[in-house]
């Protein structure tokens, strides 16, 4: 039996917006990358945001989860202004960010890389569950804990990647193309994988450039095209409309 994410009398009840996005603007440099961009992500639900190479969408992510300050508009975590904060004190808050290329640890053994996960963390009970929980959904990380990370294949170290996220306990996991550069068997196995985290109660939000696999997962998305929201709606509806089709789906 697998272990379920506890739930506080501080979390925002099921339903109620967990992330609360609100046009936000991102430069890099003179370039803006981020264009009053505004969505929102409910406790309990798979949001994606799909788009092109270059819409913003990685850049979303490194907003979220303080690695980049928007220059204007305001992110929200369960109600709490979260714009400007660290990168660190958003995972003791409970958000993790599995990066776009995995950002595991190469040198280091597998073991080492989900101990990592839990850095932030003093409950060693919980870490030895959860550590569990994580070795439970990749069976395949744990036959490899003491194998060295950078020998791992790239479906393995996606699967250490988001097994290391898992290690923060995480309230919000942020996803970012965790497809990229793998084998539709594997592919498949991954987004699986995410859909089993979110039903034993972790909120995802999904970066993804297979809009199809990701909307077929989802309960709503967006769509960013140069870095606008130009779509919002229920993920079903977005996997009919004839423009994502057209863009994003090969139809």
């Amino acid at each position: 039996m697998t272990a379920t994410m506890p739930t506080t009398s501080t979390e925002p009840a099921a339903g109620a917006a967990l992330l609360r996005v609100e046009n936000i603007d991102v430069y890099y440099g003179a370039v803006r990358a981020l264009c009053g961009v505004s969505l929102d992500v409910r406790k309990g639900e798979i949001v994606t945001l799909i788009g092109a190479n270059g819409a913003g969408k990685s850049t979303t992510l490194r907003a979220i989860s303080g690695m980049i300050r928007p220059r204007g508009g305001s992110i929200r975590f369960g109600g709490e202004e979260i714009t400007g904060v660290p990168s660190h004190k958003l995972v003791r808050m409970g958000i993790s960010h599995v990066p776009e290329g995995r950002g595991i640890f190469a040198n280091l053994t597998v073991a080492e890389n989900l101990g990592l996960g839990a850095y932030a963390r003093h409950d060693r009970a919980r870490v030895a569950d959860d550590r569990e929980r994580a070795l439970h959904l990749f069976p395949r990380v744990r036959e490899r804990l003491k194998q060295v990370a950078g020998t791992l294949s790239g479906g393995e170290q996606q699967m250490l990647a988001i097994a290391r996220a898992l290690m923060g306990r995480p309230q919000l996991l942020l996803l970012d193309e965790p497809s990229l550069g793998l084998a539709p068997l594997v592919v498949r196995k991954i987004f699986e994988i995410i859909r089993e985290i979110n039903a034993q109660g972790t909120t995802v939000f999904l970066v993804e450039q297979n809009a199809h696999m990701a909307l077929t997962i989802a309960n709503r998305g967006y769509v960013l095209q140069t870095g606008h929201v130009i779509k919002a709606d229920a993920a079903r509806r977005l996997l009919e409309d004839p423009d994502v089709k057209k863009a994003y789906l090969g139809g």
